[in-house]
């Protein structure tokens, strides 16, 4: 460990209720939630924060805050046109920095 900032790819950690969603999911979706996974874990900043920060997705997903008045709080990650989406924050440490998704759904 250099003792600085660990960057991509980041750890990433499901809440059991959010897994239990996720798992539910037919086959074809659980592919595009594995796709916006990678998204997620390879963005260099995963609050896709400042101008054309989105410009690395895919044109079927899309992020922002879940709350605008809460900056650095959770993000919503849309994916499958906007048919889906998962919640997720960022804990942003030192030592192991980690995406926890919180909620999923697909309809």
């Amino acid at each position: 460990m250099t003792g600085g900032f660990m960057g991509p790819p980041w750890q990433m950690d499901w809440r059991l209720d959010a897994l239990a969603s996720r798992d539910a999911l037919p086959e074809h979706v659980r592919k595009m939630v594995d796709e916006a996974r990678a998204e997620l874990v390879t963005a260099k900043d995963p609050y896709f924060r400042g101008i054309d920060a989105e410009a690395g997705l895919p044109e079927t997903m899309s992020v922002e805050p879940v709350r605008s008045t809460d900056p650095k709080g959770p993000r919503i990650l849309y994916f499958d046109a906007s048919k889906g989406w998962l919640v997720y924050t960022f804990k942003r440490r030192i030592e192991d920095p980690q995406i926890v998704v919180v909620e999923i759904f697909w309809q």
